[in-house]
């Protein structure tokens, strides 16, 4: 089967928007936490667009959809500055998934959906107090992307709280150990799961596994 850009064009867009994403392949699953400026509510919202863009400065970014309605969690970068980046657990997707909901601009979706709000270091933007792996964020760039009306946001690493069991000697971080999720498309979650590591590339020698 061959499915041109015409083709594409002629989906219906909910379907065309499944095939896509999903063809993309398997994706980390993150909890993007924040705070209002005006009422202070505690935001909470899934996303599966990470990027790591750089080591140095530490740099990572994600990806919003138009803004053609309100979005919370990009509102909310914007008028602070900060937020949080938050690895998921694989027992708690379900309630991750239901952070996608539209809830009112009044509610918490930690409340809404049982996670819990943490603040560490006195940093400003709420961590999710059930991930293994919680990263604070500054933000630092929004790119708006002309093709499609995304908005893609670059924001720097400023600490991590990580099980230091999971960072190896030569700093390879063991996602697959804290049983952490991924996702295709929207809607299908995944375990990590580790095949091998393997040596450094090069033209004069085959790969070996370490």
């Amino acid at each position: 089967m061959i499915i041109s850009q015409e083709i594409l064009q002629q989906f219906e867009s909910r379907y065309r928007a499944m095939l896509l994403n999903s063809l993309a392949g398997t994706k980390q699953a993150v909890l993007v936490g924040t705070r209002g400026q005006n009422q202070g509510v505690n935001n909470v919202a899934i996303f599966n667009s990470l990027i790591h863009i750089g080591a140095n400065p530490p740099l990572w970014a994600f990806i919003f959809r138009p803004d053609t309605v309100k979005r919370d969690t990009l509102q909310n970068i914007l008028d602070t500055g900060v937020y949080t980046i938050n690895h998921i657990a694989v027992e708690d997707y379900q309630k991750a998934h239901q952070t996608s909901a539209k809830y009112e601009e009044h509610r918490s979706e930690f409340e809404a959906c049982g996670f819990s709000p943490a603040f560490l270091n006195d940093f400003e933007a709420p961590f999710v107090a059930e991930s293994p792996i919680k990263i604070a964020m500054k933000f630092e760039q929004k790119i708006d992307i002309a093709l499609n009306n995304t908005i893609m946001v670059i924001g720097s690493i400023q600490f991590i709280e990580i099980d230091e069991t999971l960072v190896g000697s030569d700093g390879y971080v063991a996602l697959e150990k804290a049983n952490l999720l991924s996702c295709v498309g929207l809607d299908a979650y995944f375990k990590t799961e580790r095949i091998n590591r393997l040596s450094y590339a090069q033209t004069h020698s085959v790969p070996e596994v370490k």
